[in-house]
């Protein structure tokens, strides 16, 4: 089965973390959204579907199609090898990803923190004041979390789920690229205090499905468009 993976062609975005976990994988699938006429194709299959997404990326297989960034990881994970096999460990990985889900949504939202349908320079003071707290208090809480859960002293391995890579690592690498991308004044100075985190990301790059896909063209770059956006004046 070749899985369809919808979403916008120009961005990284939510896709990027369901893109991860299929190049690690290394199932295939096609990235609709990158294909000739793909924004309009992704827009088409949105509102054709039966059990209609609020938004992509939504990931079809077969007949099942599979909407929300995190319901997919749980899909993937339990059929490819990047989650646990029990319940218990499902879960668990499910719930580290909803956080990451939190994170990332705050992350958006220090450049749009009065109204998406917005541009950034309609909010531009708002925006100082998101992202200071943003990068003086939210940053830190979460790594903190995340960092705890790498160091609990039963834990097996160097990963966030278990003794094995999850999902939950390859999405945790990218917020790490995603931070460092907007904000590399405020994480040069952060990271310091993350060192389990640091290598988890480390070691996430350096594998090989994961490498050949970040030196490749199906890696789009990031840029003022996505989730993670620099602004030098917000990268205080």
């Amino acid at each position: 089965m070749t899985y369809e993976l919808y979403y916008w062609p120009t961005i990284q975005g939510r896709g990027e973390f369901v893109r991860l976990a299929l190049e690690e994988a290394g199932v295939a699938y096609v990235d609709v959204g990158r294909q000739k006429h793909g924004a309009g194709k992704v827009a088409a299959a949105l509102a054709a579907q039966a059990t209609p997404s609020f938004a992509p990326p939504f990931l079809t297989a077969g007949a099942l199609t599979i909407g929300q960034t995190a319901n997919i990881l749980l899909y993937l994970g339990a059929r490819h090898g990047l989650a646990p096999r029990a319940e218990a460990g499902r879960m668990w990985a499910h719930q580290l990803q909803l956080t990451i889900a939190d994170l990332v949504n705050e992350a958006h939202d220090t450049h749009h923190p009065v109204g998406v349908s917005l541009y950034y320079e309609d909010q531009k003071k708002e925006a100082k004041r998101r992202a200071a707290d943003f990068i003086g208090n939210r940053i830190p809480k979460f790594l903190s979390y995340f960092e705890a859960v790498l160091q609990q002293p039963k834990r097996r391995g160097r990963f966030l789920v278990g003794s094995r890579l999850s999902y939950v690592d390859l999405s945790m690498f990218q917020v790490m690229e995603g931070l460092r991308y907007a904000f590399p004044k405020a994480m040069m100075r952060l990271e310091p205090d993350y060192p389990g985190l640091v290598a988890l990301h480390d070691q996430v790059a350096q594998r090989p499905n994961i490498a050949a896909y970040l030196a490749s063209k199906r890696r789009i770059a990031f840029n003022e468009d996505g989730i993670f956006r620099h602004y030098p004046e917000l990268d205080r």
